[in-house]
């Protein structure tokens, strides 16, 4: 690795402004990605600004006065996977995360840092992206809130500015009848990023199905919500028949790239199995069992 400068900013606006006054800095949480990087020569940062000092500010996770729940950018993902609190009200990020990576990964990376990085093929996205999660970011002009429909712009690419910083994510409390469920596929190694993975969410209206959310991550350039597929299943009643046409339509909707976990055709047979499995675990867990196969 070629020398950088690491400073330690005591405050989140000094961050903020070591970061607004030298282009060639980047803020580093975990490192569980970032490292990895510079150790391969894919970047070379002259500074690299350590948050190690504010996480008597950014971590936590509390209720809201609304039931959401609010979780500091800088809670590792160990402690949001033990939390009694996540486990009540948003089982599905409990699920998810006892397979995310390994025990190693989990107890260094931050959920900011998780969601910043931009790396498609990341767990939480496609599951935070159902649970309507919004993310305060803090700039040089101040705060701002971003919904995680709104972070991902492309490959590795998203909406942050170089010089703001995730500082919190808030969930919505989930309505009643309310089910989700988190399903992928690692080609490789059971710690390995998936190669696909799907997010499903829905509650249950008078026997049919409402507030649909079906999310896609790994397969694509980034995590994103298939709004087609959603239609397809909102308002209607389940059916065998109708859950095997939305996972059809979700492996029309989507554009895998080919890479080492698969080729595209690959893993759009991937995503139609596991949009299929997915949305049939949350048809279960809403007491629609006569329309699963």
């Amino acid at each position: 690795m070629r020398p950088f400068d690491l400073a330690e900013p005591d405050t989140v606006d000094e961050a903020v402004t070591l970061l607004h006054d030298n282009e060639s800095a980047r803020p580093i949480a975990g490192g569980t990605a970032l490292l990895l990087m510079v150790k391969a020569g894919l970047f070379q940062p002259e500074t690299l600004i350590s948050l190690r000092r504010l996480r008597g500010d950014l971590t936590g996770i509390a209720r809201q006065d609304d039931g959401g729940v609010r979780i500091g950018a800088l809670t590792s993902l160990t402690d949001i996977g033990r939390s009694p609190l996540v486990r009540e009200t948003f089982p599905v990020i409990t699920q998810t995360l006892r397979t995310l990576s390994n025990v190693r990964i989990r107890n260094v990376a931050t959920i900011g840092g998780h969601l910043a990085h931009g790396d498609p093929h990341m767990d939480l996205p496609p599951v935070l992206l159902c649970l309507g999660a919004r993310l305060r970011v803090r700039g040089p002009q101040g705060e701002r809130w971003i919904g995680l429909d709104d972070l991902y712009s492309g490959y590795y690419e998203t909406t942050l500015a170089r010089d703001e910083l995730i500082t919190e994510v808030v969930l919505p409390a989930p309505p009643p009848e309310w089910a989700a469920t988190y399903v992928k596929f690692t080609a490789l190694s059971a710690d390995d990023w998936p190669a696909v993975g799907v997010a499903v969410s829905a509650v249950r209206r008078d026997g049919t199905l409402g507030d649909v959310r079906v999310a896609i991550g790994a397969a694509m350039e980034r995590a994103l919500r298939l709004a087609a597929v959603e239609a397809q299943l909102e308002g209607k009643q389940p059916s065998a028949d109708l859950v095997r046409a939305a996972a059809d339509s979700a492996a029309q909707e989507v554009k895998p790239l080919g890479d080492l976990r698969g080729s595209a055709e690959y893993k759009r047979e991937m995503v139609r199995v596991h949009a299929r499995r997915a949305v049939d675990r949350v048809l279960q867990a809403l007491a629609f069992e006569e329309a699963v196969r």
